[in-house]
């Protein structure tokens, strides 16, 4: 989509951003495969251990709210990580600062294996989330290193296919584990994971920024372009629709686990094949999204659209927790809907934003993306459980007050000025 495009030093052009080395065609399915399974680290590490959270207060001695610090903390690590990662990956390329980050990922996942106290345990899914984050900012960067506009999107959708799997087979594989072992063994698989990762990114994945286009500024250079993306109204107002978009779907991530076992008393492979179901809604809806919709109807449409669904699934969650006591037949089609949803509004607004930057501006448009992303995910991880806890009715407040929110920020900052900017394009009628 056309719009303005920031440069390496901040500064913005009215060039359509679609130029340069983006193109149309399809991506082959090594790279897809590459980059799905780097995307995918993100889920699996905040998803496999779930069904062990309980496990990981009685062991550890900790209350339900001080383990979802586990989440909390490896969440602010994603963001942290995306920060230091994004413009790494525009200044030395894609490949070196991801290989660091596999390997980093690894040690500091054998360390959540043997942490000794939750306070270990929270320090090493920090790092985890951190180093994590490499694979999850530097695949966005990657896509616009390669494609535009639609084309973009249909390749978010394929890496999105795969990685969508992750939150599905993820609760499912960790509540196996737990019959066999304890929840340091979904640890255990983690470690096993990032190795195999740094392995197959060493020896699959090509470099897609070339040396030419990539950022020379420095630490100087690097803040000049993140302030003038965030000075790009349009960009922000999709950074940030984005971000309490997200912050619907932490917000159910990390309520769940204890809402659905505490309150209403299911086991964890029970919680595991719900969340699996829910998972599904947002991998096809995505899918769909830019197979069909995306070539059916303009962004504008489909932001509106899934912002509009999302908002209705959170009044109705609010309903049946708070004035009707419908229990899980009330709860889980909300929740489905409340995910499919974001099937539509997550891949459109990063579709969109990253459109509006220059390639060798990606990596820190990722990074912003990613962060803001992440950060609201840290913030309404702990909320359901305030006052010490789980509570079904503070998790659909959660999960309404994201999507109004994220609702705002599009239509106040975003919209109007894309529209302008269409109509500014758009030829003169003859006269």
């Amino acid at each position: 989509m056309p719009g303005p495009t920031a440069d390496p030093v901040g500064e913005t052009s009215t060039a359509p951003a679609t130029t340069g080395r983006t193109g149309s065609a399809a991506p082959g399915r090594a790279t897809i495969a590459v980059l799905g399974g780097l995307v995918a680290l993100g889920p699996l590490t905040t998803d496999l251990y779930l069904p062990g959270l309980p496990a990981i207060a009685d062991d550890l001695g900790a209350a339900p709210a001080a383990v979802q610090l586990t989440l909390t903390f490896s969440m602010f690590g994603v963001a942290a990580g995306q920060l230091i990662f994004g413009p790494l990956s525009d200044r030395f390329g894609r490949r070196p600062p991801l290989l660091v980050g596999l390997v980093v990922y690894t040690v500091a996942s054998v360390v959540c294996v043997f942490a000794p106290s939750l306070p270990v345990l929270v320090a090493a899914r920090f790092v985890q989330g951190a180093a994590g984050a490499a694979g999850l900012v530097i695949g966005r960067a990657v896509a616009r290193d390669r494609f535009a506009g639609v084309a973009m999107l249909r390749f978010l959708a394929s890496i999105s296919l795969i990685s969508g799997l992750a939150p599905i087979l993820a609760p499912l594989v960790g509540a196996q584990l737990l019959r066999v072992t304890s929840w340091r063994g979904t640890f255990g698989a983690l470690t096993a994971l990032g190795l195999l990762l740094a392995l197959v990114a060493f020896a699959a994945l090509r470099e897609t920024l070339p040396s030419d286009d990539r950022h020379r500024g420095g630490l100087t250079g690097t803040l000049r372009t993140m302030g003038g993306l965030l000075r790009d109204l349009p960009f922000l107002g999709l950074v940030l629709t984005s971000t309490f978009a997200f912050g619907s779907l932490f917000g159910y991530i990390s309520g769940s686990s204890v809402v659905l076992q505490h309150v209403y008393h299911v086991s964890p492979q029970t919680y595991s094949l719900l969340f699996g179901l829910n998972s599904l809604a947002i991998v096809a809806v995505t899918q769909l999204n830019g197979r069909v919709l995306a070539r059916r109807f303009t962004p504008g449409v489909l932001m509106l659209s899934g912002l509009g669904v999302a908002i209705a699934a959170g009044v109705a969650l609010v309903l049946v927790t708070a004035v009707w006591d419908f229990g899980l037949y009330g709860v889980c089609p909300a929740l489905f809907v409340l995910m499919g949803s974001l099937g539509v509004v997550l891949p459109n607004t990063a579709a969109q934003s990253l459109s509006l930057v220059a390639p060798r501006a990606a990596g820190s448009a990722s990074a912003l993306l990613g962060t803001g992303n992440f950060l609201c995910g840290a913030v309404v991880a702990p909320l359901s459980s305030l006052g010490g806890e789980p509570s079904a009715v503070l998790l659909a407040v959660v999960v309404l007050g994201c999507a109004l929110l994220a609702a705002a920020s599009y239509l106040l900052l975003c919209r109007p000025r894309l529209a302008a900017g269409r109509a500014a394009a758009a030829p003169a009628p003859a006269g």
